[in-house]
Formats: structure tokens, sequence, C-alpha cells
């Protein structure tokens, strides 16, 4: 029988490459609907009108996501690999997660306002 421990350790193995997997999926969907097709424009006022769509908002929130965990985790497996005390190990990380809860934060509220941002003078 296996210990919890390694149990969840091959979930993080898993889905560290199941989000790879699918941000090279939502990377490639940013390439073509962003930088590929002359309809999509590059001013900033194409991009407002882009992250208006529900659709595109969904995107960009689940490419937020993606990249932070995907980041995050991989963080974690290299900080893991110096095997530091357990003190500093969960203070690293402790401070690698708020940082990235903030980014997300930053992330979730310019997707969800950026269509605000068209009042502005």
């Amino acid at each position: 029988m296996r210990s919890t421990r390694s149990r969840w350790s091959s979930y993080g193995w898993y889905w560290q490459r199941i989000s790879g997997l699918l941000l090279v999926v939502f990377t490639i969907g940013h390439y073509v609907t962003v930088h590929w097709t002359e309809a999509a424009g590059h001013s900033f006022e194409s991009s407002i009108e882009r992250l208006a769509n529900p659709l595109f908002q969904f995107w960009y929130l689940g490419f937020v996501l993606l990249g932070f965990y995907h980041g995050v985790q991989g963080l974690y497996n290299i900080v893991r690999d110096f095997k530091l005390p357990r003190v500093l190990l969960v203070g690293i990380m402790g401070i690698v997660i708020i940082a990235a809860l903030y980014f997300v934060y930053l992330g979730f509220d310019t997707v969800l306002t950026v269509h605000e941002w068209k009042h502005l003078p």
C-alpha cells in the first residue's frame, strides 16, 4: 500500500503534465486569435473589445489559473529538490503562493474589468 504522501505527489505529477498540455492549447489559441489573424486587430481598443466577450474572458481566466498553478507547482518541485529544512521550504512556498494569489487577482481584475476602460478619458 502506498503512503498518502506518495499518492498526492503522483497527483501533482499528473496535474503538472495536464496543465502543461492545456497551456500549450491555450497558448496556440491565443496566438491564432490575437496574433495570427489580421481581423483580430492589435490596437488597445480591439483588445478591450475582445475581452468584453465572455468566451474570451473564460479563455483568459483559464489561462491565468492554469499558468499560475503550473508555475507554482514547478517552483515547488524545484525548491523541494534542494532538500531545505521544512521551515524554510514552507516559508519560501508561502511567499510564492501569496505572490501568485496576488497576481491571479490582478489577472482576474484585468480580464473582468478591462471593458470598462474604454470609457476612461
